[in-house]
């Protein structure tokens, strides 16, 4: 998979914030030399923010989202400011553009009190320094947070001040340079290639989900693939009605059998029980860091009651099918499994629900398509308000009484 091919999870999102007219989308436009976001002289032009996904060297891939100006107002206006205040959540850094001709305001203090909340690494550029002389009146930590010295939290989260020109050019350079400085190269995590040696089968069960884009696989199967290749394992893809076939053309026993969670229970009765089994969607938890507060979140299924709100969320947007998994298959496996009768809701792509306070569980999806802030942003945010929360593959495992067996040789 070559960096242009780098799913919109995998890739470092880089958001630019400020007051409208600041400047934002044209220092978006020389940062990566194209014209990507709409300009004008008029505040405001940006109305609904803009993600293009793109390398950004020396950074890598990145998706950059412009947003509408934080200041915005009328009722349209907190419409968009609430847009912004979404793409906060999928944020891993942020920048912060200041028009250096009006000063720092506290539209630009609120945003960065945003940032210090969230934990969002920030860099502030103030734009337009072309046309405004600041020799004696630079933007300090101490000038920007009012005359006084930041506290500590926004002191952690404040990783330099910039003097740029999006019109000259000025400043461009080190800002992307400062971008990438804030993303070290961290060692590299895995999703099943830590759980095999070279040379293992690994027997990989791929419904044909009629969900998927014609001639596809799912983006978990594919990213399983290419992680065990790259392993120097030997990943045999397998229907599900086939699979049975299989050891027969083996010449010894797989090291790991992973499924589609759908298939879980034919694969159990098929997959003898010294051979380790697991998941797509368990390896995703695993994957995103929410794979423990996954099966803590699993065991409220034992004590839904009748009434019971059930969320059944999805990171993306798809065409329903007749059997479709999160809306006809999981709702009846619910049904199946309690016996209640429940107020089962669902969600999907950037709405999610800001209050669930009344959700007695929440079931997430795998998450493949939302990088690790947002998926861990929704998984906490659920806890936080009392919501118990799991994914998709824990709960159908749960569901079909094979817990304990698919996350035996994945949950350390």
């Amino acid at each position: 998979m070559g960096m242009n091919d780098t799913p919109l999870g995998e890739r470092v999102h880089i958001g630019f914030f400020g007051r409208r007219n600041a400047g934002k989308s044209r220092l978006l436009n020389a940062v990566t030399g194209q014209e990507l976001a709409v300009v004008s002289e008029v505040g405001g032009t940006t109305t609904d923010p803009v993600y293009k996904s793109m390398e950004l060297l020396p950074l890598g891939p990145v998706v950059l989202i412009d947003t509408p100006g934080f200041d915005d107002e009328g009722e349209l206006g907190e419409q968009r400011v609430k847009k912004t205040k979404q793409v906060l959540e999928k944020t891993d850094a942020a920048v912060l553009v200041v028009d250096a001709s009006e000063g720092v305001s506290n539209c630009d203090r609120e945003l960065a009190a945003l940032f210090a909340e969230r934990g969002i690494p920030y860099i502030i550029v103030c734009n337009k320094s072309d046309i405004w002389d600041f020799n004696n009146d630079k933007v300090s930590a101490e000038i920007f947070f009012g005359g006084k010295k930041p506290g500590r939290q926004e002191e952690d989260k404040i990783t330099d001040v910039i003097y740029a020109s999006a019109a000259t050019g000025a400043g461009v350079h080190e800002l992307k340079e400062r971008l990438a400085a804030l993303f070290p190269e961290k060692e590299e995590r895995c999703l099943a290639a830590d759980l095999v040696k070279p040379l293992d089968t690994v027997v990989l069960v791929v419904p044909i989900d009629s969900a998927a884009p014609k001639g596809r696989l799912i983006l978990p199967q594919q990213q399983v693939i290419r992680d065990l290749l790259e392993a120097g394992a030997i990943p045999v893809v397998v229907r599900e009605k086939e699979l049975s076939h299989v050891p027969s053309m083996l010449s010894g026993k797989p090291a790991f059998v992973i499924t589609d969670s759908q298939v879980f229970e034919e694969v159990a009765a098929v997959v003898p029980e010294d051979i380790p089994l697991t998941s797509f969607s368990i390896l995703m938890a695993r994957y995103k860091g929410f794979l423990g507060m996954a099966v803590e979140g699993v065991k409220a299924i034992d004590k839904l009651l009748d009434g019971d709100r059930v969320l059944i969320a999805e990171g993306c947007t798809h065409h329903r099918q007749c059997d479709d998994i999160g809306t006809v298959k999981i709702p009846r496996f619910l049904k199946k499994y309690t016996g209640k009768e429940l107020a089962i809701e669902t969600s999907s792509g950037t709405g999610f629900p800001e209050d669930l306070s009344s959700y007695a569980l929440v079931i997430h999806c795998g998450g493949c398509m939302l990088n690790e802030r947002e998926v861990l942003r929704r998984m906490r945010f659920a806890q936080r308000q009392g919501a118990a929360v799991t994914n998709y593959g824990i709960a159908i495992a749960k569901m079909k009484g094979i817990l304990g067996r698919s996350i035996e040789h994945v949950y350390f």
